[in-house]
């Protein structure tokens, strides 16, 4: 069996530790993550990373490329979460046995900003296989300080973030001022009154940060979290149901939470032939931006711009661009190996064609 290090393990527990980095959209968590895997201390952690949207952006900006990164694209993980994580982590389990890769010290397991943490957890705690060979080693939900708010007064799965964390990163604390962050660490408090806060400082944050939380434990938290663990439980009953069921018999259902997700967020791509004018496109993006900013829970993807033979990286969250940044070579695989430019926008209430029809004005071709 393939150990955690004994110096990790709780109580001489020595099954690997799993560490769940969450948080809500644009907060930063693949920032976290390159910097976390700097540091030695993650040098054996495996890497599950999870999308919303349907081109995988986000594991091309992280620094890590071997064989313990692992995509998870097929959904998002708290809807899919019997399938690509339990297959992922039994998967990496085997392989570390087999020793085709390094023996596993850490996995870390960065969710899509919609992700409810509850079926994950769930699913560490109680699928048998799992169980036995990996344990709960804390949730570590990211919070924007600049965002954080608005994002808590709109978005259930935000609140349900930060209520089951162990620990809160308050992250882009260098762009926000000390009254707003003192304004979000109170609110913090309130919904998570056990969970320390960390401010971090343009993504830079100590591994001991996010390890050694311990087992999962939800007391301690606010009551609706064991309820929320209890709704998992509920689930995963109803699914286990017997095929032989009674024609026409009801399922069980979780009052309150028939949906994992709120209907009105939906996430589209919009794709480029040609390479780009910059200027247009910005000028473009920037009218969007403005006009429909408070609909636009982020925007990320990779552009071929017309004389750079790099791809740039644009990300955006609501009102805000982030300064762009270049990969030093394209992808060598699918979608992004035709060097196609391609953007994701996780939307609220705002139709594709809206976005298609400026981006195209302002580009000086269609986007498709």
């Amino acid at each position: 069996m393939a150990h955690a290090r004994p110096d990790a393990a709780e109580g001489g527990d020595r099954r690997i530790p799993v560490t769940l980095l969450t948080g809500f959209l644009g907060a930063g968590k693949t920032t976290l993550l390159n910097h976390l895997l700097r540091d030695s201390a993650m040098a054996r952690a495996a890497v599950l990373i999870n999308e919303f949207g349907e081109v995988a952006v986000d594991h091309h900006l992280v620094d890590k490329v071997d064989e313990t990164l692992v995509v998870l694209d097929s959904g998002c993980v708290c809807c899919s979460v019997q399938g690509d994580l339990v297959k992922a982590l039994k998967s990496l389990f085997m392989r570390a046995l087999r020793r085709e890769i390094p023996g596993l010290e850490r996995v870390l397991v960065e969710t899509t900003g919609l992700a409810d943490p509850a079926p994950v957890i769930y699913t560490l705690m109680q699928e048998p296989f799992i169980a036995e060979r990996y344990r709960c080693d804390g949730v570590i939900t990211a919070v924007d300080a600049t965002h954080g708010q608005g994002q808590l007064d709109r978005h259930r799965e935000a609140v349900r973030q930060v209520a089951m964390a162990d620990r809160l990163l308050v992250t882009k604390c260098d762009l926000a001022g000390a009254d707003e962050r003192a304004a979000l660490a109170a609110r913090l408090a309130t919904l998570n009154p056990g969970a320390q806060q960390v401010e971090v400082f343009r993504g830079e944050v100590p591994a001991a940060a996010v390890s050694g939380c311990g087992l999962y434990d939800p007391a301690g938290k606010i009551p609706d979290v064991a309820r929320w663990l209890g709704d998992e439980r509920v689930r995963a009953q109803a699914a286990a149901a017997p095929a032989w069921r009674k024609p026409g018999a009801k399922s069980v259902a979780v009052e309150g939470h028939a949906a994992r997700h709120d209907e009105h967020v939906t996430s589209y791509v919009l794709r480029f032939d040609a390479p780009l004018d910059w200027l247009g496109f910005s000028d473009g993006l920037g009218l969007i931006l403005q006009v429909y900013g408070a609909r636009i829970l982020r925007i990320k993807g990779l552009l071929n711009v017309a004389g750079d033979p790099l791809p740039r990286v644009v990300q955006c969250v609501q009102h805000v661009a982030y300064p762009t940044r270049s990969l030093p070579a394209w992808p060598d695989g699918p979608p992004y190996d035709d060097r196609r430019s391609r953007l994701v926008f996780i939307v609220r209430d705002l139709a594709r064609e809206e976005v298609v029809s400026i981006l195209s004005s302002f580009c000086g071709q269609p986007c498709s």
